[in-house]
């Protein structure tokens, strides 16, 4: 999607024909050196050397970095859950069996009353 838009479809429309004629001749509009950028990225012509190769390398950079910083950080937490899983499980297991064992005592001790 990035690369998509850098062919220069902005130059071709009739938008940046009116930005053109506007550049040229209105002169109270823009500083001499800014009229003469803006009208050499209009024109297509070498003055203006466009950085946007660098700027899309920096983008896909950044979005492997973060990318892999998110598939990094989903299995970390994945690997959270499945242990908090686990432990909640356990721990069921040892209320259960702690719940078994109080009330067998209890029974117990209500026999034992009982005699």
């Amino acid at each position: 999607a990035l690369e998509r838009g850098m062919a220069g479809g902005f130059l071709q429309t009739p938008t940046a024909q009116v930005l053109r004629k506007l550049a040229q001749d209105d002169q109270d509009i823009l500083v001499d050196a800014d009229r003469q950028d803006l009208l050499s990225f209009l024109s297509g012509t070498s003055e203006y050397a466009p950085q946007s190769g660098q700027i899309t390398g920096i983008l896909k950079q950044m979005r492997e970095t973060m990318s892999k910083g998110l598939a990094d950080s989903t299995a970390t937490e994945e690997a959270s859950i499945k242990s908090h899983e686990e432990l909640m499980a356990a721990k069921s297991k040892e209320v259960a069996a702690l719940s078994a064992a109080i009330e067998s005592k209890q029974k117990s001790i209500g026999e034992l009353g009982v005699e």
